[in-house]
């Protein structure tokens, strides 16, 4: 009967590192709670992009991961990249932007 107790015993504590360890973060997957942030970030930067009246007729790509932000498509002018970007950055949560942006 002490034999069985402690047969469960590891495989309980087996189950929750096996559980840890696959919610865990390495530098190409993303845990839970940031898969959340991040597409909490993601919302947020199309958002402010299309309430801008300068930037909401252009179609901007919005991706996040890890906190970093890619813009890309295409938009007419510098002024354009520039702004998107500024708003981007400006977003709680966000380390990074990688303005992908072109000008067509």
């Amino acid at each position: 009967m002490k034999k069985r107790n402690v047969l469960i015993g590891y495989l309980v504590l087996l189950m929750l590192v096996v559980t840890f360890a696959a919610c865990a973060s390495t530098r190409t997957h993303e845990s839970t709670g940031e898969y959340v942030d991040d597409s909490t970030i993601t919302t947020k930067v199309k958002a402010l992009l299309a309430e801008d009246n300068f930037l909401k007729s252009f179609q901007i790509s919005v991706e996040t991961f890890k906190g970093r932000v890619q813009l890309s498509g295409f938009v007419d002018s510098k002024e354009s990249v520039r702004r998107a970007g500024e708003i981007a950055r400006n977003v709680k949560g966000v380390t990074s932007v990688a303005n992908n942006l072109i000008v067509k």
